[in-house]
């Protein structure tokens, strides 16, 4: 069993910073990618930010320079860091990380619970 746990979300102003932390817990061999979605009221969940095994990132074009996307491989953590919010970033914000299993040595997609972001403006 595996388990994924948000945290840092909440109300800030325009033009302010948060920290978003997910962190999984469990029979973990390896984790493969880590990944930051996004899903505004009233739209599609998208991908905000992505990183490899390596430290490879990739970003969304919305986001990129003002979000920076991090990951603590010997405490099973990936970061989201977020400069310069915009209303327009507002919405509830998932991890989700391709896990292989130490209990099966087989690959598994594991979301978060979610966290709430709203950018006041």
């Amino acid at each position: 069993q595996v388990q994924l746990v948000e945290s840092g979300g909440g109300l800030v102003q325009a033009g302010g910073s948060l920290r978003l932390s997910c962190v999984a817990s469990g029979s973990i061999s390896t984790i493969i990618v880590m990944n930051w979605y996004r899903q505004a009221p009233g739209k599609q969940r998208e991908l905000v930010a992505a990183i490899t095994m390596g430290g490879e990132t990739n970003y969304a074009d919305s986001v990129k320079g003002r979000f920076t996307i991090s990951r603590d491989n010997a405490k099973n953590t990936v970061y989201l860091q977020m400069n310069s919010l915009k209303p327009g970033d507002t919405g509830v914000y998932y991890c989700n990380l391709d896990i292989v299993r130490s209990d099966t040595y087989r690959l598994y997609h594991y979301w978060g619970q979610g966290t709430q972001v709203t950018v006041s403006s």
